[in-house]
């Protein structure tokens, strides 16, 4: 069985999933596939599975500065974020690894989730 890579994200500032975020996944400065995020903040299907995962070191590219300013939050002149990039390393090709996304206007912190 092969592995999956998966992700979310939570808009901490209003406690609630962060609905239509565009997301780049790249590894290399290529950029392998793009999803949005739906209701539930996350992508409708996997970023990566299948033959497509592998070991690696990639990044994700979250598009949150658009998120923020579509609902009128620090959207106004400079963006303190814009896009959050996220790099990681996959080691193991047959598990899934979720990294999902908790962020404000102003702060954001991942981790490794299941």
């Amino acid at each position: 069985m092969k592995g999956k890579l998966t992700t979310h994200i939570l808009d901490t500032a209003h406690g609630r999933p962060a609905d239509g975020v565009e997301i780049l996944l790249c590894q290399d400065g290529v950029i392998l596939t793009t999803a949005r995020t739906n209701a539930d903040g996350r992508t409708d299907e996997p970023l990566l599975a299948g033959a497509r995962f592998a070991c690696g070191t990639y990044e994700l590219v979250f598009r949150i500065g658009d998120y923020f300013a579509n609902r009128g939050i620090a959207g106004q002149g400079m963006r303190f974020l814009d896009e959050v990039p996220i790099r990681f390393g996959i080691a193991d090709a047959d598990a899934h690894y979720h990294v999902p996304l908790l962020v404000s206007p102003w702060a954001y912190s991942t981790y490794r989730g299941s």
